[in-house]
């Protein structure tokens, strides 16, 4: 305590010089730094480096695959438009062909009908003709007979008798008609 006195401070405690401790504890911290940055930070960092480029890698094929996705889902909606639209186009040309079949067959309907009905008026003016041709002959010999009976000779000459039935009856037609003429200005 003396020499503390005197002005003298001993080396070893004061905590300002560095003892042989302190020496020895600085260079095992600095091997065991340098050791850390040679050999385990490197490795650490290739490490955290691969995984962020990894990590990017990813953002970008993702960023990608959305891409894909959207002109995907964009192509997707014009199939679909192009696809109603050919839909719309296919039901109107069948609506179109189904009223062109309708419209055919009622013109051949139609036609068919006029043609059974013509025939039918051909079969009934043909029939009407057999029938009136064949009561003219049925007619006249009755007539030819009566004529006979009433005259008391034969009227057998047979061009008289058909020229004398033609004359009769063509006058039973001329009255027919006239009475028919009357009928119809008497209507209006």
């Amino acid at each position: 305590m003396l020499q503390v006195a005197a002005g003298h401070i001993p080396l070893a405690s004061n905590f300002l010089v560095p003892n042989g401790t302190f020496l020895v504890e600085l260079i095992a911290f600095g091997v065991i730094v340098w050791i850390l940055a040679k050999f385990v930070i490197p490795p650490i960092n290739r490490a955290m480096t691969a995984r962020q480029d990894a990590i990017r890698k990813e953002f970008a094929e993702l960023d990608e695959a959305k891409d894909d996705a959207h002109k995907a889902e964009e192509e997707f909606k014009a199939q679909i438009a192009d696809a109603r639209h050919e839909a719309a186009k296919i039901r109107e040309e069948a609506r179109e062909q189904g009223a062109q079949i309708v419209s055919e067959a009622r013109d051949q309907a139609q036609s068919e009908a006029a043609r059974i009905v013509e025939h039918g008026h051909a079969q009934v003016r043909a029939e009407r003709q057999q029938a009136v041709a064949s009561l003219r002959a049925e007619v006249g010999t009755l007539a030819i007979d009566l004529a006979g009976r009433i005259v008391g000779e034969s009227l057998e000459d047979d061009d008289r008798s058909t020229r004398v039935v033609d004359r009769f009856l063509a006058d039973v037609e001329s009255m027919q008609t006239a009475e028919a003429a009357a009928a119809q200005d008497g209507d209006r």
